[in-house]
């Protein structure tokens, strides 16, 4: 294959980083399992899983296929005065999280299907042209036809329109099309918190992120390439901050990443796994699990998100306690590596003496005390790189 070819082809493959762990590795499905199988085995695992043809067959499938007549029978069912949020984005094809690279504007259900419905026409009619010219040739089209087929197309995104929610049944725009949708049977006796429908017109791509719920997401039509990466992640993703908008999105540009401002983005790729998810495909994504999502021209989703079984029991009065835990094998986490680091320079100092970890680990807490217990003691008013502030700052870096 020609360079460029080759490019595009590995970038359209599936792929395993070298730094992604065994057990961390999405799980892949012939078949859809029992919901048994899936309560018992899969979901607590909080492991990604790639289920092929779920929706095969499904009424969803066979009718809303833009290359088989779906973009006119969605027409029909959702009507003509039905209208629907989109994302427009202002940088391309891409779309960030961050409110100041998109806005949400409201068009009538109709008018996207009417563009999609030109941008289909345009693509058969490159087709055919570039087939009355000779194979290999790339497809043409004519100035009128390529103005109408790219209006918009790289700029409006029909993201996460809801077909059901159970917090607000206002925004439910897309209802009708609940009858078309079965539930996968692994999926049987979950309280969804929604059903979502998703659409590119042509190709687009998401920003990294993850979602406060699990989410099990099925291609109707078309084709999306997943990124994911494990929570543990973090530290080469760069989330922005918990206290300002869009928490759950990765600062780092998935098209011009800055390894000066984000200089362990460059191992990002080696803690990733990419899934490709064909017509009738399915991929759960475990609440947590950052990913980045790659449409082709013309595909159809749904989703369904749920609260996982945590977060349901998770009572509010518990937080405090539960944030403590947390922090505290975290810690527990940077001291082991710490005393691995130490260990190994003690190794070779010491020609070959090796502590066992549970010493260095008793020393690197006893200095820790000895540090929180000098800042205890110390004028406050004078200072400025305290203990805990290192532990901090710190930890800022992994989660």
């Amino acid at each position: 294959l020609p360079d460029g070819q080759g490019m595009q082809a590995e970038e359209d493959a599936e792929f395993v980083g070298a730094r992604v762990e065994a057990g961390l590795r999405a799980a892949r499905f012939s078949s859809p399992p029992s919901s048994e199988e899936f309560a018992a085995s899969i979901e607590p695992k909080n492991v990604p899983a790639v289920f092929r043809g779920v929706l095969n067959g499904s009424a969803a499938s066979s009718r809303w296929d833009p290359l088989h007549g779906g973009l006119d029978y969605l027409l029909e069912k959702v009507g003509p005065d039905v209208a629907v949020e989109a994302m427009m984005s202002s940088t391309g094809h891409v779309f960030y999280g961050d409110l100041r690279s998109h806005e949400r504007v409201s068009i009538p259900f109709s008018t996207f299907m009417h563009s999609c419905k030109s941008y289909l026409g345009g693509l058969n009619a490159a087709d055919d042209s570039s087939k009355d010219k000779g194979i290999g040739e790339e497809p043409t089209c004519s100035e009128e036809m390529c103005s109408a087929s790219l209006e918009n197309s790289e700029q409006l995104y029909l993201a996460q329109v809801s077909i059901l929610n159970t917090e607000n049944k206002e925004r439910c725009s897309l209802e009708v099309l609940k009858e078309d949708i079965q539930e996968p049977i692994f999926l049987k006796g979950r309280p969804f918190s929604s059903i979502n429908f998703w659409m590119s017109r042509a190709h687009m791509r998401s920003s990294t992120h993850y979602d406060p719920h699990h989410n099990l997401l099925c291609v109707v039509a078309g084709c999306k390439k997943v990124t994911l990466w494990s929570p543990s992640a973090s530290p080469f993703l760069y989330p922005m901050p918990v206290y300002g908008e869009a928490s759950n999105h990765s600062c780092v540009s998935i098209e011009e990443p800055d390894y000066s401002s984000y200089t362990r983005a460059k191992y990002m790729k080696e803690y990733s796994e990419r899934v490709v998810l064909n017509c009738g495909d399915a991929l759960f994504i475990p609440e947590g699990w950052y990913h980045q999502v790659d449409s082709d021209d013309l595909t159809i989703a749904i989703n369904f998100w749920w609260k996982s079984r945590i977060m349901t029991e998770m009572l509010e009065h518990m937080d405090a306690y539960y944030l403590r835990r947390i922090l505290r094998r975290l810690v527990d986490t940077e001291m082991d590596k710490i005393a691995q680091k130490n260990s190994f320079s003690h190794a070779q100092e010491n020609n070959g003496f090796q502590p066992t970890d549970k010493a260095l680990r008793r020393s690197e807490q006893f200095n820790l005390h000895n540090e929180v217990k000098s800042h205890d003691t110390s004028d406050k008013k004078g200072a400025t790189d305290t203990s805990d502030k290192k532990v901090l700052k710190r930890l800022t870096k992994i989660t």
